[in-house]
C-alpha cells in the first residue's frame, strides 16, 4: 500500500512517531493470543470467551487480534432517509450483511430489526452484534437520549455473538443509561455473549471553542467508565484535541500530569491515552470511522494508522462504507483491514 498517497504530509509524523508519554510496554496489546492472554483470567465465562474468540476468528483479520466491524444502526440514529438515500440498496437489511461478509469484516453490527430480518440465513455465516439502544430522531422536538429498542434475550435467540449499547456520558440522562446498560451487559455475559459499548460524550457544554467531546481527557474518562461496566470492547471517537476538563472549569477532576506527562498534541499520543483508560488495553479500543465525506479513503487510512500505532484494536466504519456503491464500500473496508495486516505499521 502506498501510505504516502493517503497520509500525504503527515506520513513521516504518523509512521515514525515514538510514543514517550505512555510506553507501549505498559499496554496489553492486541494479538493472536489476546483471548488466552488477557480475557481468560477475567470473570468472563467460557461461553463469553468463545464469543469473543468468534469475533477474532472471522473475516480478513482472523487470527490477528484486530477487529474490523461494520456498524449500520444509522437508520434509527440518523434517520433511514438521511442514511440510505445515497445508496437505497441498504434499505434492504440483506445488503448490509452482504457488505460485511464480502468486505471481510469480523462482524456486522446493526439493529434488532435489521439482523432479525435475515438471521436464519446469515447468523451462522458472520458474527452478529445486536445494538440494543438507539437515539431516535422522529420525536418533535428532537431529544438526544439512548433508549432500549431490544432485549438481550432477543439477540441471544437470533444467534448473536455480541450485543452493543451507547451511553451518552455527560448528558442529563447518563445515570439512567449507565444503570440500564449495566444490567443489559450483565445479562449478556450470563448468556455467553460479548459486550461492546459506544462510549460517546453528549452535552452542549462540551463545545467551548473546540468540540471537547473529542478531547483525549474526557473521552478517556468515558472509556474508563465503560470498562467499569465490563464492556469487552470500547467504541470511541478518535481524540482530536485535549483539555476538556481544563476548559470547562470546576468540572470533574483531573491532574496536571495528564497534560504534561501522559499526553502530547500528537494524535497517536492522544489515542494512546484513550487506550490507557481502557485498563491499559485490557478492553480493546476500536475507533469509529465517522461521517462520510470527500476524502473517505484517506481519512479511513489515517484513523486506522493512528489507532493501530496507539495500541488500539481496530476500526468500526459504517457510513464511509455503505453510503457508496458496494464495490467501493468493500474497497474501503479492505483498505482499513490492510493497515492491520501490514507488519511494517508497528506500535509506536
Amino acid at each position: 500500500m502506498e501510505l504516502e498517497y493517503y497520509l500525504k504530509e503527515e506520513t513521516a509524523s504518523l509512521l515514525d512517531h515514538t510514543c514517550t508519554t505512555i510506553p507501549n510496554d505498559k499496554l496489553n496489546l492486541p494479538g493472536p493470543d489476546f483471548t488466552d492472554r488477557i480475557m481468560a483470567p477475567t470473570d468472563r465465562s467460557n461461553r463469553v470467551l468463545g464469543s469473543i474468540q468468534q469475533l477474532f476468528d472471522h473475516g480478513r483479520l482472523a487470527g490477528t487480534g484486530y477487529l474490523s466491524l461494520l456498524p449500520v444502526d444509522q437508520g434509527v440514529e440518523h434517520s433511514a432517509g438521511a442514511s440510505f438515500a445515497p445508496n437505497p440498496d441498504y434499505f434492504d437489511p440483506e445488503n448490509i450483511v452482504k457488505l460485511a461478509i464480502e468486505g471481510g469484516c469480523n462482524a456486522v453490527a446493526s439493529t434488532l430489526g435489521v439482523l432479525g430480518a435475515v438471521s436464519r440465513k446469515y447468523a451462522h455465516k458472520i458474527p452478529f452484534l445486536v445494538k440494543l439502544n438507539h437515539n431516535e430522531l422522529l420525536s418533535y422536538p428532537n431529544t438526544f437520549d439512548q433508549i432500549y429498542f431490544a432485549q438481550v434475550e432477543q439477540a441471544w435467540n437470533m444467534g448473536a455473538v455480541a450485543v452493543g449499547a451507547t451511553i451518552y456520558f455527560g448528558s442529563p440522562e447518563s445515570d439512567r443509561q449507565i444503570q440500564e446498560t449495566g444490567k443489559a451487559f450483565k445479562r449478556a455475559h450470563e448468556l455467553g455473549m460479548a459486550t461492546v459499548l459506544w462510549c460517546y460524550l453528549r452535552n452542549d457544554a462540551f463545545k467551548k471553542g473546540k468540540d471537547y467531546a473529542l478531547s483525549a481527557d474526557l473521552t478517556g474518562q468515558a472509556n474508563h467508565l465503560g470498562v467499569t461496566l465490563e464492556a469487552d470492547i470500547i467504541k470511541q471517537k478518535q481524540a482530536s484535541n485535549n483539555g476538556g476538563f481544563l476548559a470547562l472549569k470546576d468540572f470533574g477532576k483531573t491532574s496536571d500530569l495528564v497534560y504534561s506527562t501522559l499526553t502530547s498534541d500528537h494524535p497517536i499520543d492522544l489515542t494512546r491515552y484513550q487506550v490507557a483508560n481502557c485498563y491499559m488495553g485490557r478492553s480493546g479500543l476500536i475507533n469509529s470511522g465517522g461521517a462520510s465525506g470527500k476524502d473517505d479513503f484517506a481519512t479511513a487510512v489515517r484513523t486506522a494508522v493512528i489507532n493501530k500505532r496507539a495500541g488500539g484494536m481496530g476500526l468500526i466504519s459504517g457510513r464511509k462504507a455503505f453510503q457508496r456503491p458496494m464495490k467501493e464500500g468493500i474497497k474501503l473496508l479492505n483498505l482499513i483491514q490492510d493497515i492491520y495486516l501490514d507488519p511494517s505499521i508497528t506500535i509506536a
